[in-house]
């Protein structure tokens, strides 16, 4: 009687499991008891069914290799609970993804949108990866407050929303990234044991259950305030992104908002509107003899000011804040710069010291720390971005990562100012407020989705 108690009990509780998913319109991925309607990609690594879940299991010398699911989904929210044994076992839930059956010559390779796991001290886990394709999307940099929302050792639920062009992902219930992109309306959901190369790395698992998606009826969950949103959708905002209070400085149509920096008026010459961008005309390298330097017509103080830009072989631009045009220089306008550069090319990188006039950098007074991989090529585009925290805490970021911080005013800012080719200038970088500047050096750049958000 009490064995038969027991199992009515248990069927009574996986009825409601089931009754209840049913209500709020979930259907299981994964049945809890095979890997029927999944498949195995790339890699060597193994994936079997224990205690209810699917475990992966690392190879030494195999690539990223994938569980996908044989169907593929456009809308959805997804949510899966995942464990990694150790902190050195990286692996990721990838969604509308792809598979190349030439890729990694002939081994295949999957590329598409992936949800970062990342148990090391880094703690990316959240983060949006591009996988077999273009890198980090969203590194965990941009919401570093989330980055301590995974915990190691035990389960931890993950939500992925993807609807239209959006892509949404939180951690335990922690929003963490927020992409728009408008790639990959469809795709494949797969589950990542990561190539290993080490012996220290071969036989940790990952641990993944409870896979369940909704395809109808769906609504797009509420975000976390203030959260930075990586927009791929060329000079356009979002309805978040515009009750976070985030305005366009460039409409990607005309030159509204902006004027010479010599005079009231947008350069008849050297600089054009078209296809999206705002673009310097190359004119032999000369600093500001062209079209010369446009700034916003508004004046800021602080901000997050975030651009796209994309710079020919051997470029030299910059994006300059605090520009007040009081100095009535005769070359660019005076400002604190963040400098856009092809430091492979152009001789300005070596100059200054150790690096401070390299790509991302302050220019002529902090040297931007970054890793090639955050770099991305000439012709491709970057993205860039200024903080600038009322108690006058900046920082850079190239790419998602941050690269340089400082305090502007502080006794070892005007230190550095001290040495530096803005020495001559009374209270250097440290006015009030001042205009967003787009430097003309004579090369051709190309900026777009240019936009900015007043701090308070």
């Amino acid at each position: 009687m009490k064995n038969l108690k027991t199992y009515l009990l248990a069927a009574t509780v996986m009825a409601g499991v089931h009754t209840a998913s049913a209500q709020s319109g979930y259907t299981n991925l994964f049945n809890g008891k095979n890997l029927d309607g999944w498949k195995i990609l790339a890699g060597k690594a193994e994936y079997k069914v224990e205690n209810g879940g699917i475990t992966g299991t690392a190879v030494l010398n195999s690539g990223n290799t994938f569980l996908v699911t044989e169907k593929e989904y456009g809308d959805f929210i997804l949510e899966i609970d995942v464990k990694t044994e150790s902190t050195i076992t990286n692996s990721g839930v990838q969604v509308r993804s792809h598979f190349d059956p030439a890729g990694h010559e002939g081994k295949g390779k999957v590329y598409g949108k992936q949800c970062e796991v990342d148990p090391s001290d880094r703690k990316w886990t959240g983060g949006i990866y591009d996988e077999g394709r273009r890198d980090w999307l969203y590194p965990m940099e941009l919401n570093a407050k989330a980055k301590d929302a995974w915990k190691n050792g035990q389960f931890n639920h993950i939500k992925v929303e993807c609807i239209g062009n959006s892509m949404k992902t939180w951690i335990n219930g922690v929003a963490t990234a927020y992409v728009v992109d408008t790639l990959d309306a469809r795709g494949f959901i797969g589950l990542q044991v990561h190539a290993i190369d080490n012996e220290a790395q071969a036989g940790k698992k990952v641990f993944f259950k409870n896979i369940k998606i909704k395809t109808t009826g769906l609504k797009p969950e509420a975000f976390a305030k203030g959260t930075y949103v990586v927009n791929l959708q060329s000079n356009t905002l979002t309805p978040y992104e515009q009750t976070d209070g985030w305005k366009l400085l460039f409409d990607g149509k005309t030159n509204a908002g902006w004027h010479s920096a010599a005079s009231s008026t947008f350069p008849t010459k050297g600089w054009k509107v078209e296809d999206g961008k705002l673009s310097v005309i190359g004119a032999n390298g000369g600093e500001s003899t062209n079209g010369g330097d446009i700034v916003t017509d508004k004046m800021y103080g602080a901000f997050d000011l975030s651009f796209e830009f994309r710079m020919s072989k051997g470029a030299n631009s910059g994006v300059k804040y605090f520009v007040t045009l009081d100095e009535k220089t005769k070359g660019s306008a005076i400002g604190l710069e963040y400098q856009v550069l092809d430091d492979a090319v152009h001789p300005d990188a070596k100059l200054g010291r150790d690096g401070d006039r390299t790509l991302a950098s302050l220019y002529d007074l902090i040297t931007a720390k970054k890793q090639p991989r955050f770099v991305h090529p000439i012709g491709a585009w970057n993205i860039g971005r200024v903080i600038v925290y009322p108690n006058n805490h900046v920082e850079h970021y190239l790419n998602g990562v941050k690269v340089l911080e400082y305090e502007r005013g502080s006794k070892e800012f005007r230190d550095l100012v001290a040495i530096s080719k803005y020495k001559i200038w009374k209270d250097f970088g440290e006015a009030k407020e001042g205009h967003i500047l787009l430097q003309d050096h004579g090369f051709d750049v190309d900026f777009r989705s240019v936009k900015i958000k007043e701090l308070k």
